[in-house]
């Protein structure tokens, strides 16, 4: 492959503290070193037993616990959880959970400029990106702001081993969809090419283990290590049409997540696949696969994940407005985009068969 010479890389200050255990042993550590002592711990209804064993061994340094993350960060979510940051007189906080649980986080962070700690309990790379995301009125609104960025990550594997094996899935497939973006991401560059390579292949090896045995630790830990870096190709880079379509059916339709990454990945791939030459290498090189796109179709299905947007309760007549809604705004991506092409991706994310490659796909 020819080296692509000219680019530019931004790093981004993080603290990272990686270890079994770790959200407990080391989050009040954590905090002390960034000054904090007044901190409010947020997190979702399914991980708040967790976020309170973190709130206790902060001990005075936590002034509650506000459990009330919800996926896509409706304003209104976000509205009660800037006011109870106020009412407490908080002075940073402490997010444990998946990516509902750290995008409001990201919230409060972005509303008030407090810093912000993240123990993430899944895969989806939130933690490691300036990108937040708000949803008001159907609409999901993204954005890039650096007093979002957590000034310090706590990587636990052992809060994934609760994790169910279809919800491990769809966040270990949502992960692998940040670095299978960034590889053709107008402003990616050599050291996200090989980040993306070792995480893609890091996640791609650790989700068949943890299909088999849940309680793999050394894979949970695999797969988090792969979500670090998978995050971390995300937040350096733009996002395109895969993450323009997932927001879309997210924010405006209301489908889960991350089985909507996991859907949609491999047909957004094989359409962008004819000006993306580079990631396609990388991908093969790190899927083992000559067809990417049809690898991670057949992945997630192997693993027993959603494979039609029809599964995850989209209505066929939704596949028109959300491909005009989509194709409406602007956005980058390597190969240009007409609600027709999107209305086809769409249609063929719906329908959930293999996917075809593109006229024009590098062989």
């Amino acid at each position: 492959m020819t080296f692509r010479n000219e680019f530019s890389y931004e790093t981004r200050p993080v603290r990272v503290v990686f270890r079994p255990g770790a959200a407990v042993t080391a989050t009040p550590g954590e905090a002390a070193h960034l000054g904090l002592r007044r901190l409010l711990v947020v997190c979702g209804s399914r991980g708040e037993a967790v976020a309170r064993a973190v709130a206790d061994a902060l001990g005075d340094t936590c002034v509650g616990v506000h459990a009330e993350a919800r996926m896509h960060v409706p304003v209104e979510d976000a509205d009660r959880a800037v006011a109870a940051v106020r009412a407490a007189g908080a002075d940073g906080c402490v997010a444990v959970g998946g990516g509902s649980a750290i995008g409001l986080g990201k919230a409060i962070a972005l509303r008030t400029g407090l810093p912000l700690i993240a123990v993430p309990s899944t895969y989806s790379g939130s933690e490691m990106t300036p990108v937040w995301g708000l949803t008001e009125h159907g609409t999901k609104r993204t954005g890039r702001d650096p007093v979002v960025q957590p000034r310090c990550v706590v990587y636990d594997p052992t809060l994934t081993l609760t994790l169910p094996v279809p919800l491990t899935v769809t966040s270990g497939v949502n992960a692998l969809a940040h670095a299978v973006e960034a590889l053709y991401a107008p402003d990616t560059s050599p050291l996200i090419s090989v980040m993306a390579d070792e995480g893609v292949r890091a996640m791609a090896e650790a989700l068949p283990r943890l299909a088999a045995d849940p309680e793999d630790l050394d894979a949970r830990s695999r797969a988090l290590y792969a979500a670090w870096l998978c995050g971390t190709c995300l937040g350096s880079t733009t996002m395109g049409l895969h993450h323009k379509v997932c927001h879309v059916l997210g924010g405006t339709f209301q489908l889960p997540h991350a089985e909507t990454h996991t859907v949609v990945l491999p047909y957004v791939l094989a359409h962008n696949a004819p000006a993306a030459p580079h990631a396609l290498a990388v991908l093969r090189r790190a899927l083992g696969a000559d067809d990417a796109p049809r690898a991670l179709w057949e992945l997630a299905g192997r693993l027993g994940a959603p494979r039609s947007l029809a599964e995850l309760g989209l209505a066929e007549g939704d596949v028109t407005p959300a491909a005009d809604r989509v194709a409406g705004e602007p956005y980058a991506n390597p190969r240009p985009v007409t609600a027709d092409q999107v209305r086809a991706v769409l249609r063929a994310a719906y329908e959930g068969g293999p996917p075809e490659p593109a006229e024009g796909t590098p062989l």
